[in-house]
């Protein structure tokens, strides 16, 4: 048995609505009558883009502390355009420590910042990471190319480190934090950072460079000592 090959069509490609067309035509089917079947598409949203890559527990987060929503309008404001009528973007700004017990609400407020500055209309380009799994991808191993993910975790518009100073210290943990956040300070690129150390306990485990440039980049909130996952649990 003869067979022949022949090369797919592509769904939607030209010889695919010629025949539409050809088959509308016989039919005495107005073309222009068909279009009101096809559905339209959603409207893009960026809060649900957002929304679509956040944890579930977080997705409805809301930032209420004072100081997390004076950082937002800050970002806000140091947004630029990068061309004239389009939207602005966060690139450059300023950084925010977080510091208080477990359960205090600091990763809520840190997602909820992040819904905040898409809600102010701006775009922003962000990754969300706790220091421990940080850790574990950009530590070196056979397959993996751990330079190439700091770097790339070093220039992201904005960055979200949870719970610092949660894994366990090392020179190597020392030395992978300060050449993180020293890209991120040399560049101005703001960043959301959550610790369950106390701001005063930060230097013994993060080291003196690390901790003198946290010192400059960010804008330090210590956080209410009320575990409110407790709270809820009991209320």
């Amino acid at each position: 048995m003869r067979t022949h090959n022949r090369e797919p069509q592509p769904l939607g490609g030209t010889g695919t609505v010629d025949r539409l067309a050809r088959i509308l035509a016989a039919r005495n089917i107005d073309p222009a009558a068909v279009t009101d079947l096809v559905d339209e598409p959603e409207p893009y949203s960026p809060l649900d883009a957002l929304l679509a890559g956040m944890p579930p527990r977080y997705r409805g987060a809301v930032a209420d502390h004072p100081q997390v929503l004076a950082w937002v309008r800050d970002v806000v404001e140091a947004a630029v355009a990068p061309s004239p009528g389009a939207r602005r973007q966060v690139t450059t700004g300023p950084s925010l420590l977080m510091a208080g017990v477990v359960g205090a609400g600091k990763t809520h407020e840190a997602y909820g910042a992040v819904r905040r500055l898409v809600q102010s209309g701006v775009g922003v380009r962000w990754r969300a990471t706790t220091a421990a799994d940080l850790y574990a991808d950009l530590r070196p191993r056979p397959g993996s190319d751990s330079e190439r993910e700091l770097a790339a975790v070093s220039r992201c518009p904005l960055l979200i480190i949870d719970d610092l100073g949660a894994a366990k210290a090392s020179e190597w943990v020392e030395e992978v934090t300060y050449r993180l956040i020293n890209r991120r300070y040399n560049h101005m690129l703001p960043t959301l950072i959550t610790t369950n150390l106390a701001i005063k306990d930060l230097r013994a485990y993060l080291g003196d460079r690390v901790t003198s440039r946290l010192a400059q980049m960010t804008t330090r909130v210590e956080f209410e000592p009320v575990d409110r996952r407790r709270l809820r649990t009991t209320a």
